[in-house]
C-alpha cells in the first residue's frame, strides 16, 4: 500500500493543498514555489503579524491592560469563543500553549480573564467538567483528577481550529 501525503497551507486569500505520493506532493510544492506564491504568502503572514502587533501596542498603551489580556482578549475574538465553556478551553489553550503553563490553578485561569478584562468563569469545575465530558479536555492520569492539569485533546484542539476557520 503506498503512502499518502497530504500538505494543506491557507494563509489569508493564499490556498495550497497537495495530496499523493511524496514525490507528487514535493513537485506540487515547488512548482508553488516557483511560481512566487510562497514568497507571496509568507510576506502577507508577516504583514499580519506585524499588523497584529501594532494593534496590540496600541490597545495596550491606550486602556494599560496587561498585554497577555489583550492577547487573550485577541484569541477569543479570533476564535469566536462567546460562552464561557468555550472561553475556559481558549484559557487552557492560552496558557498551556502560548504562556507554556504546565499547572493552571483557578486563580492562574482567572487572572488571565481579569487580565483581558473578561468577567470570570466562576465555578471552574463545573466548566472543565463539560469540556472533558465533550471530549475536548483531559487530565493526565499522573496527575490523578486534578482540574488543574488539564489539557487539551486532539478533538479539542480541532473544535478551536473549526471555530476559526467558520470566522
Amino acid at each position: 500500500m503506498d503512502k499518502v501525503s497530504k500538505i494543506s497551507i491557507h494563509a489569508g486569500d493564499f490556498d495550497f493543498e497537495a495530496e499523493g505520493g511524496q514525490l507528487e506532493v514535493e513537485e506540487r510544492l515547488t512548482q508553488f514555489k516557483q511560481e512566487g506564491l510562497w514568497d507571496a504568502m509568507l510576506e502577507r503572514i508577516q504583514e499580519t503579524v506585524e499588523f497584529s502587533k501594532d494593534s496590540t501596542e496600541g490597545i495596550s498603551n491606550d486602556t494599560s491592560q496587561p498585554e497577555r489580556g489583550v492577547n487573550f482578549r485577541s484569541l477569543l475574538e479570533n476564535y469566536a469563543l462567546d460562552g464561557k465553556p468555550e472561553q475556559v478551553l481558549g484559557a487552557l489553550h492560552f496558557l498551556r500553549e502560548i504562556e507554556n503553563l504546565n499547572d493552571c490553578p483557578p486563580r492562574v485561569i482567572n487572572t488571565l480573564f481579569e487580565d483581558a478584562r473578561i468577567e470570570p468563569p466562576g465555578n471552574l469545575s463545573l466548566y472543565i467538567n463539560r469540556l472533558k465530558e465533550r471530549n475536548f479536555l483531559k487530565i493526565p492520569s499522573k496527575h490523578g483528577d486534578k482540574n488543574r492539569y488539564a489539557e487539551l485533546t486532539e478533538e479539542g484542539r480541532k473544535h478551536l481550529e473549526d471555530k476559526s476557520d467558520n470566522m
